[in-house]
This record gives C-alpha cells, structure tokens and sequence, in this order.
C-alpha cells in the first residue's frame, strides 16, 4: 500500500483555550489518515494537519472541528 503526504491548515476563527487547543488536536490526529495536527503557541489560530489524502479528504477535517462548534476555514485549498 503507498503512503502519501498531503498537508493543510486550518484556520481557526476563536481564541481556544489550551485544553480545547490540545483535546482539537487529539481529536484530528486520532482521524484514519492524520499523520499528525499540530497548532503552534505563536499562531494559535492555525493548525497544520499532515495526513494521506488517500484515506481521508480535507474536507473531513475541517468537518471534525466544525462539529466541535468552532468555526474554521481550509487555508489555500
């Protein structure tokens, strides 16, 4: 089976706090395809999602936090 790479940020429109910053980025990372999501403590309102655009489409992360509340875009996509 090939891997690939595909990577995307999410920008997040609200000022999360930690705990939901961090139970976000399980949550995403936990997705079938998700290499890893990461939002870095300088631009809290990105976050880098790596993952296979075979096993899961960017669309299905942006899904997952949306259906968290929050609101959010794809950036460059």
């Amino acid at each position: 089976m090939n891997k690939y790479c595909s990577d995307v940020i999410i920008h997040i429109d609200e000022d999360l706090q930690d705990e939901d910053i961090y139970e976000l980025e399980r949550d995403i990372g936990n997705l079938a395809g998700v290499y890893s999501a990461c939002v870095n403590d300088r631009a809290r309102h990105l976050m880098l999602v790596d993952y296979d655009p075979e096993g899961v489409r960017a669309y299905d992360l942006l899904s997952t936090v949306r259906r968290r509340g929050v609101g959010a875009e794809l950036v460059g996509l």
